[in-house]
């Protein structure tokens, strides 16, 4: 799929809004109202486990990545979208559609490999070489230009292996999400307070969070992504703020929006695991491989530090990671074997791997 072109024009003049209307979008909480008759609950964090099916009116979600043209986002995608299709039909799973969302503007060749829609990257300079904060604008485009059939989003990023058919855990207009260890609004209240005014209540409404993973019913995504670029445009802008939250900028962009809207997120530590941090694989259903893994021979962590044997997305900026990469030594995390063992048969399997 190909989305229409954006007007230089309007983008400018959209530029511009962004920065003049800011300021009355974020000191207004537009409150998000529960349908009568349903009940909001309080976002808990859940230990791994089951996953709270409520059977009758489940509702399938639409898988959606935010990515470049670059080498590096093209060769996670595919494999991302691989274990898409491997898991999809599986038992258990609610997923539907995959849209890969190119913010690149132009199509690039992986069109017929993956579902992809093109959208407008943020006017030149904009991003101020943070290429992250088109992902906000790129969500605005894609929903209001696109055909979407599910009515529930899970937002998602390249990096992301389904290691188990998922579920749609979000509950009605209840979103869900996973809770990050270093989003943590309460010790950055000052900051916040700039972009979330007292007026709208305690910090701790802001829930530890990114946008992705989560499950949003697609209409409540609709009101908040506007909110979520304005947000992030003023973030950046702001060089306390910029210097403060660097590259999760975005991410508590989107926490802050949510909460402007009035709306909590359902917090599940078992939506994903980050190795090497997370031992073990269990029953979570994402691998997040956005930190390197290095190691000893004999098995041991050798964080910030190159190791014997490594896996480190970064080491294949400029290419694809080889078919066949080597296995971790005895006494490495189970969660890092899998890794390992999830991309090999991605990659095995994948045809004309080392052209992405």
């Amino acid at each position: 799929m190909i989305g229409r072109k954006t007007s230089p024009g309007f983008l400018v003049l959209l530029a511009l809004g962004f920065f003049f209307a800011s300021y009355n979008l974020l000191t207004m909480s537009v409150r998000y109202k529960a349908s009568k008759g349903s009940e909001l609950f309080d976002p808990v964090v859940r230990a791994p486990g089951g996953t709270d099916r409520a059977g009758k009116g489940i509702q399938k979600f639409h898988v959606a990545v935010t990515a470049t043209a670059s080498t590096y986002s093209q060769w996670q995608c595919r494999i991302m979208y691989y274990w898409y299709k491997k898991v999809k039909d599986m038992p258990g799973s609610d997923m539907g559609g995959f849209t890969r969302v190119l913010h690149s503007g132009l199509p690039d060749n992986l069109m017929k490999n993956i579902p992809t829609f093109i959208v407008d990257p943020l006017p030149e300079g904009l991003d101020r070489g943070y290429v992250v904060l088109n992902r906000p604008w790129a969500f605005v485009q894609w929903l209001e230009k696109a055909n979407i059939e599910e009515n529930y989003i899970l937002m998602a990023e390249p990096d992301h292996i389904f290691v188990r058919p998922l579920p749609n855990l979000a509950h009605g207009k209840n979103p869900v999400g996973f809770p990050f260890f270093y989003i943590r609004p309460t010790d950055h209240e000052k900051i916040l307070r700039k972009f979330y005014p007292e007026e709208n209540g305690p910090v701790t409404n802001i829930d530890p969070i990114g946008n992705s993973p989560v499950i949003i019913e697609k209409g409540l995504l609709e009101e908040i992504a506007p909110t979520w670029v304005n947000v992030s445009l003023r973030m950046k802008d702001d060089p306390v703020t910029d210097k403060t939250f660097g590259w999760v900028l975005e991410m508590y962009a989107y926490a802050v929006a949510s909460a402007l809207h009035g709306v909590r997120h359902t917090l599940r530590k078992d939506f994903m695991l980050q190795p090497p941090w997370d031992l073990e694989v269990g029953k979570k259903f994402i691998i997040h491989y956005t930190y390197g893994c290095d190691y000893t021979m004999k098995g041991e962590l050798t964080y910030g530090k190159v190791g014997e044997w490594r896996f480190d997305k970064r080491a294949y900026i400029k290419g694809p990671p080889p078919r066949n990469l080597s296995l971790p030594p005895p006494g490495v995390p189970e969660s890092v074997v899998r890794l390992v063992k999830l991309v090999n048969e991605a990659t095995a399997n994948i045809a004309g791997w080392g052209d992405a």
